[in-house]
């Protein structure tokens, strides 16, 4: 299982993980807002509660990725984007670079929620509960 952490009042990040379930045909992905008591669990137990709501993170195979990492890594799992990997041949501190100007103008560039993201009925086995 992958476990994908996002925030959770992000609408960018809210639409991100959408688009993932949506071309998740084979159910790699879980998914926990960085909100959630699950993630804060999570995150300290791997030494990253260091980690504020600005990134995405992937945790597979007890290997951790953030930021692009963890975007690219995502994307190679989903149908039509396995073609993405290979922008991890990218520095990782240009990756980054990006992915840092789109976090922090993220919630001016697409908005912010009041609140968490509710999956439906449907969905919920996607979302881990918090602890």
């Amino acid at each position: 299982m992958k476990i994908v952490l996002f925030d959770g009042i992000c609408k960018l990040c809210n639409y991100s993980v959408k688009f993932i379930i949506k071309k998740d045909l084979n159910n790699h992905f879980k998914f926990s807002s960085l909100q959630s008591e699950f993630s804060k669990k999570t995150l300290a137990k791997n030494h990253l509660n260091h980690l504020k709501l600005s990134t995405i993170v992937l945790i597979e195979q007890n290997q951790v990725y953030t930021k692009s990492t963890a975007v690219l890594k995502i994307l190679t799992h989903l149908k039509g984007y396995k073609w993405t990997r290979f922008f991890l041949f990218i520095p990782k501190s240009i990756r980054d670079f990006i992915y840092d100007l789109i976090s922090r103008n993220r919630y001016s560039l697409f908005g912010k929620n009041n609140s968490c993201m509710i999956p439906s009925k449907d969905l919920a086995e996607k979302f881990i509960e918090s602890a």
